[in-house]
């Protein structure tokens, strides 16, 4: 009997050459969608490519790039859009300067006409500078066009073509058979001039959108010293350098890839990767990032991590799915769009019969009816939530706050609730043990020497601990065997023989083991912010209490300050802890958190449904964890906020990751946020009031074609402009203590 096997979808990323509006960008996705085996597909505008997640199988690569041709695109690598984000500043501006030289002269009789200089270029001489401007350079309106109706659909470009072509044809009529000398050649061809003008001046204010990708992808050497086993060095290119590799790294070079230093002493500069503004300093043992700048000393680093699987990749692969991504507020753009240029044909239609059933000559409506479809602008509507969405990421991910995607950043700002997990994210996570309490009649340094022993395997930060103080007194620390972890509990073992269990105070009620003559120092040690663990020995199903813990952390430099900005936003806290409520209070205290504020005792398995709990409330809530144990919050929650010093599966699970563990980055997160809608919202604004306000007056005949072009031709480059200033946007100070009050962070 065969079994059904199942692959897991793959992506490809494409570039799409020659999109001019959200009606392309739903006429590509509509072609993508079809094809067989395709199960969804995001178009993006700014970008000017497509992400397709596909069922993989023979040539549906190739069958996508087809459905995009067919679509009336140039499909394309997504290497040739990177290489065209490298052109020079005025690459594409030829045709805009030919463009300008033949239409400007067409422009001085209009020019003069306001001076009261009523006079014209002979009719002839408009003929020739206009043609090559409309039928030339005006060539990719008529192919875009073409290839729009001949998928059932229109755009940008149609509207365009007809429009000139209507302006261009009526002129040559009125020269040809009534030889009349007042023509509309200068129209035709000032509109297309203006519309390539804009068109240019999008392609450069698109590419300063994408200068976050380019900084991240920059970071990456081209090559590595690499020691070879032979001995000496080689200089061999980075995508030859694998896993276990030594990598020599002088002063001022950046770090090829993710490893542990083995050799040397340094400082490393990891601005670019964390907005850590001072350099990091970094001895043997501790790991460094590909990416960033090794500072004074020569290392040699042992490479653990290489291409994909590197940070700076998965960085720039996060950064790229975000920008990839379509936001909820999109859907109403895709909807208007789906059937926006029908709708300017049918007002352009009414407009000229409107004029010519008002008395008006054809002459007259026909240019009325032009100016309809030359000022119509769906450029703007497919612009707007993509640039603003891109600029938002690009300069949140240079201040270390990496957004997973479209949706998350659009929801942050409507956060009214943050929990956060204690230990490693409101305090260092690295508690210490500062006080063993034995039992009557049990060894001190045995005892420590046992707990240290059981807990050897186990990378719990309170285990660490344990382990740490036993080898300060230079304790020896043997292997336990049958070695069970309780989850949210404790764990259980054998070391030299013998059964032990460590673990928590309520685990111990659990198993009814009282204190005995240890009881009296628990309220004294809670009520120091302490956390406690006990060690029992198990001899014939029967507990014995040996030792009691108590363990100490520390809050996070700035953490209480951080807390007071976000409470100064209007957002309610909660801090989840599995300590007993007393060490859990006295930590909240040195926060600047109120009881009422804390919830201890609680064990991982549950904080998933204490986020659920806190959601029912109405708010929307956001989630800041760091373990493996905060990862079904981190999903529960509507954001989840990762601090990069943690797991990769906190990470993955949290729609946000700060890549350093400052938590003033939750405030500029939920900033950046609210900054990026605003501008979404600004540009949706300002779009669709555009269209609105310019296709009106342009029928009732207050705007001329030229002026129309003009409008049109600028209408993208604004919301481009717009969405350009979050580039300014920079993380707030944290408060000082003494002050008090939050400062908030500014952005254009």
């Amino acid at each position: 009997m065969q079994t059904a096997t199942t692959t897991a979808p793959r992506t490809l990323d494409l570039g799409v050459a020659g999109m001019t509006c959200a009606s392309c960008v739903g006429r590509v996705e509509r072609a993508l969608k079809k094809v067989p085996g395709v199960n969804d597909a995001v178009v993006n505008l700014a970008t000017e490519s497509a992400r397709v997640s596909y069922a993989p199988s023979a040539d549906i690569e190739a069958r996508i790039r087809r459905a995009v041709r067919n679509a009336g695109y140039e499909p394309r690598a997504r290497d040739a859009d990177a290489a065209a984000d490298n052109l020079s500043p005025w690459a594409g501006f030829a045709p805009v300067a030919i463009g300008l030289l033949l239409s400007l002269p067409l422009l001085v009789p209009m020019v003069g006409g306001l001076a009261g200089l009523h006079w014209s270029l002979p009719a002839w001489l408009q003929f020739l500078l206009a043609t090559p401007v409309q039928f030339i350079l005006g060539a990719r309106f008529y192919r875009a066009g073409w290839h729009a109706l001949k998928a059932g659909t229109g755009n940008m470009d149609l509207l365009v073509a007809l429009g000139t072509s209507a302006g261009w044809g009526l002129s040559l009529w009125l020269w040809l058979a009534r030889g009349h000398e007042h023509l509309y050649f200068e129209a035709s061809a000032v509109v297309v001039t203006l519309v390539l003008l804009g068109k240019w001046l999008e392609a450069r204010a698109k590419r300063q959108t994408t200068t976050a990708i380019r900084a991240l992808q920059a970071l990456r050497p081209e090559t590595a010293h690499v020691i070879l086993r032979t001995g000496g060095e080689a200089d061999l290119p980075l995508a030859e350098v694998i896993a276990g590799d030594q990598l020599v790294v002088r002063p001022g070079e950046r770090i090829p890839a993710d490893g542990l230093v083995e050799q040397g002493d340094t400082h490393v500069d990891e601005a670019m990767l964390t907005g850590e503004p001072l350099p990091v300093r970094k001895g043997a043992g501790e790991r460094v990032t590909g990416g960033s700048i090794n500072g004074e000393g020569r290392i040699v680093v042992r490479a653990t991590a290489v291409g994909q699987e590197s940070v700076l990749a998965q960085i720039i692969r996060l950064v790229e799915d975000a920008q990839a991504g379509k936001a909820p507020i999109q859907r109403l753009v895709d909807r208007v769009s789906a059937v926006f240029v029908p709708v300017v044909l049918g007002l352009a239609a009414i407009t000229l019969a409107g004029w010519l059933l008002a008395g008006a000559g054809m002459e007259q409506a026909l240019i009325r009816a032009v100016a309809v479809l030359v000022i119509a602008c769906p450029c703007a509507l497919g612009l707007a939530t993509p640039a603003a969405i891109m600029a938002g990421t690009g300069v949140a991910a240079r201040h270390g706050i990496l957004i997973k995607d479209a949706e998350a950043l659009e929801n942050a700002h409507r956060v009214g609730t943050v929990a956060f997990d204690k230990t490693g994210t409101l305090t260092v996570g690295q508690p210490r043990l500062i006080a063993f309490l034995t039992a009557p009649g049990a060894d001190e340094a045995a005892t420590l020497a046992i707990a240290a022993s059981l807990q050897s395997g186990s990378e719990h930060p309170l285990a660490r601990a344990v382990v740490a103080a036993a080898r300060e007194r230079a304790m020896t620390v043997t292997a336990p065997t049958a070695v069970r972890a309780v989850p949210g509990r404790g764990t259980e073992g054998e070391v030299g023989g013998r059964q032990f269990l460590i673990g928590s105070l309520p685990w111990l009620e659990e198993l009814q083991l009282p204190l005995g003559t240890l009881a009296g120092n628990v309220q004294r040690l809670q009520a120091q912010g302490a956390t406690l663990s006990a060690l029992v020995e198990r001899t014939d199903a029967v507990l014995g209490m040996l030792a009691l813990m108590a363990f100490a952390d520390a809050p996070k430099p700035g953490a209480a300050q951080a807390l007071s900005a976000l409470r100064a936003r209007g957002l309610r806290l909660v801090m989840i802890s599995g300590d007993q409520r007393a060490a859990a209070l006295a930590m909240a205290q040195r926060l600047g958190l109120r009881p009422e504020e804390v919830q201890a005792e609680v064990l991982p398995a549950d904080k998933a449904a204490r986020i659920a709990a806190l959601r029912s409330e109405g708010q929307v809530v956001a989630m800041v964890g760091d373990g493996i144990n905060d990862a079904p919050a981190l999903a529960a929650a509507d954001i989840g906020i990762a601090m990069g010093t943690g797991t990769d599966v906190a990470m993955h699970a949290a729609g946000i990751t700060l890549m350093r563990g400052d938590l003033a980055l939750v405030a500029g997160a939920l900033e950046i946020s609210q900054r990026t809608v605003r501008k979404i919202r600004q540009n949706l604004f300002w779009a669709f009031a555009y269209n609105v306000a310019g296709i009106p007056l342009a029928a009732l005949g207050v705007l001329s074609p030229v002026v129309a072009g003009a409008a049109m031709a600028l209408s993208s480059v604004s919301v481009l402009t717009n969405a350009l200033l979050l580039k300014r946007w920079r993380l707030a100070p944290a408060p000082s203590p003494a002050r008090g009050s939050p400062q908030r962070a500014s952005a254009g």
